[in-house]
């Protein structure tokens, strides 16, 4: 794993150090842009993997960090939120509203706060790992610090 950063990640290190997550953002030899692979790369159970998906709802971006192993069920979710429809953000929205790449979307370093949900059954590891905005980059972070870092609102995804 390298040390050198992606000005991307700089980014997102950077908005990691300003609200006080102390995880360091590290460069996988592979990109790692589903959670299978990211998994696999840092020997993690792919449910400790903390996906950041993005959709596109009531007329404006919503971050979704859901644990690798879940789908997210957006009529559920809507639901859940007393939202019209929920629908995956196409690539331009997605670069558009995080800055970064659909694969190496991180919690946080986007242009402005997203409205986020965190995946509740991502409480059940003592650390997870997000993106660092490229697929090639991650950091870890506890469940806590996840929301706290995105001021995500804790539901079941699925």
């Amino acid at each position: 794993m390298s040390t050198d950063l992606p000005s991307r990640s700089l980014i997102v290190r950077d908005a990691l150090r300003d609200a006080g997550v102390a995880g360091e953002i590290v460069v996988l030899p592979d990109a790692a842009s589903t959670a299978a692979l990211a998994a696999a790369a840092l020997g993690v159970e792919v449910g400790a993997i903390a996906n950041s998906l993005v959709f596109w709802s009531d007329g404006e971006p919503l971050l979704v960090m859901t644990s690798g192993a879940h789908r997210v069920d957006t009529v559920r979710l809507a639901e859940r939120l007393v939202r019209g429809e929920i629908r995956r953000a196409s690539v331009d929205q997605v670069r558009t509203a995080t800055g970064q790449a659909i694969g190496g979307v991180a919690p946080t370093g986007h242009p402005a706060p997203l409205t986020t949900v965190v995946d509740e059954d991502l409480a059940r590891y003592a650390r997870i790992w997000a993106a660092g905005g490229t697929p090639h980059t991650v950091f870890p972070l506890t469940f806590d610090e996840l929301v706290r870092l995105t001021g995500g609102t804790v539901l079941a995804v699925v």
